[in-house]
């Protein structure tokens, strides 16, 4: 990437402003910590920490119902924790945008990781979820900017999965 070229975090913030996006749920996670900064400095956008992902699921739900367009950022450990609410996002037909950072792959130092990485795609599969899996980071904006056109034109729930290739393994030290 050239230093011109802008970073891929910065090249979402903008397909959220130009799809109209104001509400940014997340869990603090380093892979998206670029993208939550952009989020909180710009006034037209809230961006909401949560405690735990399912409440993100809740808060897009709120937005929508509303009149707003919100997106939900977590790590791929944290998709498990929103498998039930995604019941009711298929169920009503909600729109949900969902950017997930993988784990567990790309030279990955944490086990732990490993099997929701695993199960993470077909876990979303399995409730209805539309599944894009990103591997380049040249990819990740174009690919944001088509599922977040699907997610809204089509009431349906869209998980990007932004792989750790893109975002970089943590190193434990």
């Amino acid at each position: 990437m050239s230093s011109t070229q802008p970073s891929w975090p910065d090249q979402i913030h903008r397909v959220f402003r130009g799809q109209r996006v104001r509400q940014v749920a997340y869990v603090p996670d380093f892979g998206h910590s670029r993208l939550i900064n952009l989020v909180r400095s710009d006034r037209q956008m809230r961006a909401v920490p949560l405690t735990t992902e399912e409440e993100g699921v809740a808060l897009v739900t709120g937005a929508w119902l509303g009149g707003e367009r919100g997106v939900l950022l977590m790590q791929s450990s944290g998709v498990g924790n929103c498998i039930n609410m995604l019941g009711m996002i298929q169920e009503c037909r909600i729109p949900l945008l969902m950017l997930v950072t993988m784990r567990g792959q790309w030279g990955e130092f944490n086990p732990w990781q490993v099997p929701m990485a695993q199960a993470t795609a077909p876990a979303l599969a399995a409730m209805g979820v539309i599944v894009q899996p990103v591997e380049r980071a040249a990819e990740v904006a174009e690919t944001v900017a088509a599922a977040g056109r699907l997610a809204f034109n089509t009431c349906r729930a869209v998980a990007v999965l932004i792989s750790q290739r893109v975002t970089g393994a943590k190193e434990f030290k």
